[in-house]
This record gives C-alpha cells, sequence and structure tokens, in this order.
C-alpha cells in the first residue's frame, strides 16, 4: 500500500472499484460489441482485360481492379483498411445496397453473356460480421454494358440502366435476395445530339457519348410511383409510370424532358424533400434544377449553373452528383479538371457556388459520404485510389485528410455501418 494512502481511503476506493466493475465490464462489452460491428465500404472497380474494352469507351482503361474490394472506414480519421476482395474480372461498376443491409447488388459492365450481346447483375449476401461477400446469382441485365443499378423504394425490384444498349430494365428482388429474369426493359429511341455540347466551356473538346443511344441512370422517385432515367445520347430525362405489382413501366405524361442539345445528362439526384430534382451534365459541365411533380410526374426545369470555376477553358467530363443528408449542399464531379464543386442550396432549391476541392487523384468518377456525413470519399478512376476527405458540416467544404486507399480503377464507393444497419 502506498504510504500516503490510508487503510481507509483504500477500501473506500476497492468498494468503488468493484462496485464500477459492472459498468467497466458493461463499457468493455458494448465496444467488443462495437468492434465486431465495422463500418465498411466496398468499391467497385473496371476489372475486364483489354479484349473486353469497346472501341467507342473513351473514359475506361483496361481495368486495373480485382473485383469489389472491401475495406473496413475508421470512424475516427476516415482512413480506409484494406479488409479483402470479391474476386470478378466482369467490371462490377456500381453498387447498391438493400435497406437490411444484408444484400448487395452490382452491375457487370461487360457487353456479352455468351452469344448474346448483353452485360449482368449481380446479387450478393453481406455477412453481417466482418462484411464479406457471397455471391447469391448472376442474371442477364437487359442490354449492354450495364453500368448503374438502383433499388425501388419498395425493395421488391432492382432498376438497371444499360449504357451500351441503351436500355433500362426492371429485375425482381426474390425472397431470398436473389435476382430473377427481366419484368420488364424498355429501350431508348430518338434522335442523338450533336457531338458539341450547347453550353461547353470555352474551347471544350468533349465529346462521349453522342454516337448513339446510352442510358445512364435510373432510379425511382422517393414515393417509388416514377422512375426516371437519363440518357446520354439523346439529351433526355426519362420519366416512368411505375407499376409495383407487376414491375412494368409505362410512359409518363410527357414522358420525357429535354436538355439542351449535345450537353448529355448523365447522373441526377433529390433533394430529401422531394420536390427538387438536380441533374449533372456530362459534356456541357452543368447542374440543372428542375421542380419535380410527385403528383404527376413532371419536371419543371428552374436554373442551371456550371460545375466549373468562372473563366475556365477547355475540355471537362462532369460524373456523379451527390446532395448532403440534410440537403444543405450538392456535390458534382468534374474530370480532367479533377475537382469536385461544391455548392450550398438555398431555401427555394436554387444553387449558389460554395467552393471547389482538388480530388488529389486523376479523373474523379464517383464518390460518396460515410453514413454519419462526416467523410468523403472520391474514387479516382485513372489515378488508381480513393481519397478521403473530412466535411465542415457547417459549410459543406471539403479538407483533405491525407488518407489514400490503392484500388485499380475504382468506380464507385459504397459505405455500409454494420452497427446500425439490418
Amino acid at each position: 500500500m502506498h504510504p500516503r494512502v490510508s487503510r481507509r481511503t483504500f477500501l473506500k476506493t476497492s468498494a468503488a472499484l468493484a462496485g464500477g466493475a459492472p459498468l467497466a465490464a458493461g463499457a468493455m462489452k458494448a465496444k467488443a460489441a462495437g468492434a465486431k460491428a465495422p463500418l465498411m465500404a466496398y468499391v467497385g472497380t473496371f476489372s475486364s482485360p483489354l479484349r473486353d474494352v469497346l472501341p467507342t469507351q473513351v473514359d475506361r482503361p483496361p481495368g486495373n481492379g480485382r473485383g469489389i474490394h472491401i475495406f473496413e472506414a475508421d470512424r475516427l480519421t476516415g482512413a480506409l483498411t484494406p479488409r479483402g476482395v470479391y474476386e470478378a474480372g466482369s467490371s462490377p461498376n456500381c453498387l447498391a445496397v438493400n435497406d437490411g443491409g444484408t444484400r448487395l447488388y452490382c452491375t457487370n459492365e461487360t457487353d456479352h453473356v455468351g452469344e448474346a450481346n448483353e452485360g449482368t447483375v449481380s446479387a450478393l449476401a453481406i455477412d453481417r460480421a466482418d462484411g464479406h461477400l457471397t455471391l447469391l446469382n448472376t442474371v442477364a441485365s437487359g442490354g449492354a454494358g450495364p453500368t448503374h443499378v438502383s433499388i425501388h423504394p419498395s425493395g421488391r425490384f432492382l432498376l438497371v440502366a444499360n449504357y451500351f444498349g441503351g436500355s433500362v430494365a426492371v429485375l425482381p428482388v426474390l425472397p431470398d435476395g436473389q435476382l430473377g429474369a427481366a419484368t420488364d426493359i424498355k429501350k431508348d429511341e430518338g434522335a442523338i445530339g450533336p457531338a458539341r455540347p450547347s453550353n461547353a466551356p470555352p474551347g471544350s473538346f468533349a465529346f462521349s457519348g453522342h454516337d448513339r443511344t446510352h442510358a445512364h441512370m435510373v432510379t425511382a422517385d422517393p414515393s417509388g410511383r416514377f422512375v426516371l432515367h437519363t440518357d446520354l445520347g439523346l439529351d433526355r430525362i426519362f420519366v416512368w409510370k411505375f407499376d409495383g405489382r407487376g414491375g412494368v413501366l409505362a410512359p409518363n405524361d410527357p414522358p420525357w424532358v429535354a436538355l439542351p442539345p449535345g450537353d448529355g445528362p448523365r447522373h441526377f439526384c433529390f433533394h430529401p424533400n422531394g420536390r427538387w430534382f438536380y441533374c449533372l451534365q456530362e459534356e456541357a459541365s452543368t447542374v440543372a434544377l428542375f421542380d419535380f411533380d410527385a403528383v404527376r410526374g413532371q419536371l419543371t426545369p428552374r436554373q442551371t449553373v456550371s460545375s466549373l470555376p468562372p473563366g475556365f477553358a477547355g475540355s471537362n467530363f462532369c460524373s456523379e452528383i451527390l446532395i448532403s443528408g440534410d440537403g444543405r449542399f450538392i456535390y458534382a464531379g468534374n474530370r480532367l479538371h479533377d475537382s469536385i464543386a461544391i455548392f450550398s442550396v438555398g431555401k427555394t432549391g436554387e444553387l449558389t457556388f460554395a467552393g471547389e476541392e482538388w480530388t488529389r487523384g486523376d479523373y474523379p468518377r464517383s464518390f460518396n459520404l460515410d453514413p454519419a456525413g462526416q467523410f468523403f470519399y472520391c474514387c479516382n478512376q485513372r489515378g488508381d485510389n480513393v481519397t478521403v476527405f473530412r466535411v465542415d458540416r457547417g459549410t459543406g467544404l471539403l479538407a483533405f485528410t491525407g488518407h489514400y486507399a490503392p484500388v485499380g480503377n475504382p468506380s464507385f464507393v459504397l459505405l455500409l455501418d454494420l452497427a446500425k444497419d439490418g
């Protein structure tokens, strides 16, 4: 016993420690439970061999990825630690996870399955203990080069956009999470837009998709009553009525809205209020705001802003658009300029340029926020890495953390909190 500690003090302290033992044990148990429920990051990649690369593809080099790369994200620093790879040479380039966090779906951006000129979509089970993936099944996507996938709000259907097939498809999600054959396939038709965008920056030679129809993204509105998809080659946003019983699409009235010729609508997002719709144009480098009528499924244009800084001249290809969970900020990706444009969302939904951040990589294809909105993860496709930024929740601005994760040709990043989902 320490000479300055009385016997009475020692006994009182010992009793207190003994009484606190259950609390300490509980804390340790909670900590251990937290350790068993990590924050996972899944990174889809381009992993197809050289012979699968189509001549018309200007933005996809021979794939350096190995499939879906699995990481654990540090909740305090945002750093990514490798936890394995789901090996796949079929370019699983876009990912979606169900609400329960038990199933992951990926597009395989190939142009052939045997003799058929189409790609595939895979369903995978997520191990809730460590986040590892196990294949459930793979089905035809309804067109060549599936590039985007989303889950209908009902959880009963998967929506797929086939870039090279110029089509969208509806796939049923079976009770065990596997996918069934398509319940509907719609092929885009119309006049192809011009090679030069109406709103191109000065000196731009951005040309990527005005050679044919190219369905680039498809997702339902928050209510699930309508399904919207972009066709980059047609410069249109299509709106479909969705039959949730049979998984069938029917043209809305009107069936589509047009963007300026050649601008190339690529990806879009809804504001959390369901009334504002933001669309990113790949070749024009613009973000367009539409009012969305959730009753009639109609889009009305209201504002268009550049994703590039004032005075920029040259070529740029926009990539991804993302809205923060609180709906206060919009992020838009610029490839070649290699930046993330940041916009604040006003009270009426209109955008104001707030700043930009260099991605610390080459050709940012896609990005995402962690569930808590603290960290921003950017897939630098040609840089073969994922970079991590801390988010200023007050301004929306990004600060580089210094963390890189090496991944060959990263295309899409999805974060899943195994402590909360499921």
